[in-house]
């Protein structure tokens, strides 16, 4: 690989990586974690919150999710690693918001079948 040249990676096949509690305080590596904005499917990137996948992030971001809201991992998928490494991007001050949206809204449709929030309870 030439110095400087970033090594192409196929972002299908990524995998939650492991983060430490400071990664998931401060944010972890961007560059391991996040992929690059060109390589994340279009359905992610243009508009705003315009499928599943960016709504969640955006109710995640802005709002928190509800303690009851279910994650359906797809197989091999270590919920747990799969949400801290997401986590940690979230908290992350790197990249712009919009690269961070998209990328979590990918990676959650890559680690998840589903993910089901419940519906908030008006009194």
């Amino acid at each position: 690989m030439k110095k400087g040249k970033k090594e192409k990676i196929d972002i299908s096949k990524m995998l939650p990586i492991p983060v430490t509690g400071v990664d998931m305080a401060f944010g972890g590596d961007i560059d391991k974690l996040l992929p690059d904005y060109d390589s994340i499917p279009e359905e992610f990137t243009v508009g705003c919150n315009h499928n599943k996948w960016n709504k969640i992030f955006s109710n995640w971001f802005f709002h928190g999710l509800d303690k009851d809201t279910d994650f359906i991992p797809k197989d091999g998928i270590d919920p747990k690693a799969a949400l801290q490494h997401i986590s940690a991007i979230m908290k992350s001050w790197a990249p712009k918001h919009e690269h961070k949206e998209a990328g979590c809204a990918y990676l959650l449709q890559l680690w998840f079948k589903d993910i089901i929030v419940p519906e908030k309870k008006t009194s």
